[in-house]
């Protein structure tokens, strides 16, 4: 069963913490890239996915990293408006 979210319920949410970021910091989420260490091992974990060779101990961490991507991605976007705001 797949849940259906509602993008104005959630930016609705979300939107007032992100008032607590400077137009700095919003810059600094935008430019946020993993170190090469992590990103080496994400790529990794991908290839083994890819072949079908994860244990489920990396099986787990995958995972855990796809939501963090997820959730940076959001943080990026709100961080990108925020941008885009204060050049108006």
């Amino acid at each position: 069963m797949s849940i259906s979210i509602d993008n104005s319920a959630f930016e609705r949410g979300t939107d007032p913490v992100f008032q607590f970021l400077t137009l700095e910091q919003a810059m600094r989420i935008v430019a946020h890239r993993g170190d090469s260490d992590l990103q080496n091992r994400i790529e990794e974990l991908a290839a083994k996915a890819n072949e079908g060779l994860l244990s489920e101990n990396e099986e787990s961490e995958y995972h855990g990293y796809a939501r963090a991507n997820k959730f940076l991605a959001v943080l990026q976007a709100k961080a990108r408006k925020i941008i885009a705001q204060s050049k108006k």
